[in-house]
């Protein structure tokens, strides 16, 4: 059976890649040739070059593929449109299953506007009549010291809010094993990936500098703020609202969840956001 990886390029889908090993049964998918090349060579597999947006080329790189593994793509005004093609593509090349890669609490209406992409976007999977699990992951922790600035600020309307990150590892581990599983156990399932505790990201930022010695602090904006802080980019509108939301999603205490479903799949508990910072220091 192969396997298409879209995504290989990134950091779920590279770990993904390295997990399932390469080989004849693994077709890796992407937009740039010049990166896919490389990395098909060194894990010995076959590689497209396709776009969501583009139809016939997703069709056409699908061709033989049974299972794929459908990473969400960069965000965009036409993100759902471009997702929609995909998964059309996937059932006009005959692909019988999609392992989607979601959003926590992805829902119509879902505070994090981009959340908003991936629940059309699950919905557009259960209608296409593919077999499919669902895997919902919130923020990562590999984000979290990233957004502090110049002065170790991490700036955003997230309040007293929680927030259950979750180690990009652990994800690509529990999405390798529902790749590997092939007797049906997971179809028709969605799997809610997060660490195993939520913190306040004032937490957060108090363990980074324990655990990496940088001084980091939260400071919390209101939602009129984090847009004003956040104009000098000069991004479009709708990413600008992507930013933003995301940590109010956290003060809407929709990302607060936390579940066991990394440790039911990979059988061993997700990383703590200290461990993780300390396997990366």
């Amino acid at each position: 059976m192969t396997i298409a990886v879209t995504g290989a390029t990134g950091s779920v889908g590279g770990k993904v890649l390295e997990r399932l090993g390469g080989g004849a049964g693994v077709r890796l998918i992407g937009r740039n040739a010049q990166r896919l090349e490389p990395l098909a060579e060194h894990f010995d597999s076959a590689f497209a070059v396709a776009t969501y947006a583009d139809g016939p080329a997703m069709t056409a790189a699908l061709d033989g593929v049974r299972l794929l593994f459908l990473v969400s793509g960069h965000e965009s005004a036409t993100r759902r449109e471009e997702h929609r093609t995909a998964v059309d593509a996937a059932r006009a090349a005959g692909v019988e299953r999609i392992v989607y890669l979601s959003f926590l609490g992805a829902a119509p209406e879902c505070t994090f506007t981009f959340g908003r992409d991936h629940y059309f976007t699950e919905q557009h999977i259960r209608e296409s009549g593919l077999k499919f699990t669902f895997l919902q992951d919130g923020w990562y922790q590999s984000m979290i010291p990233l957004m502090a600035d110049d002065q170790g600020v991490i700036r955003g309307p997230a309040g007293d809010g929680r927030v259950s990150a979750v180690a990009p590892g652990d994800v690509a581990d529990a999405v390798t094993a529902v790749l590997t599983t092939g007797n049906g156990d997971h179809d028709g399932v969605t799997y809610r990936l997060t660490g195993p505790d939520a913190f306040t990201l004032t937490e957060a930022a108090e363990t980074i500098t324990r655990v990496t010695g940088r001084s980091v602090r939260f400071e919390n904006e209101t939602l009129e703020e984090a847009y004003a802080s956040r104009a000098h980019y000069g991004a479009p509108e709708f990413e600008v609202a992507g930013w933003v939301t995301s940590y109010a999603a956290i003060a809407a205490g929709e990302l607060a969840v936390v579940t066991g479903d990394v440790e039911a799949l990979t059988g061993r508990p997700p990383q703590t956001f200290a461990d993780y910072l300390y396997s990366y220091t």
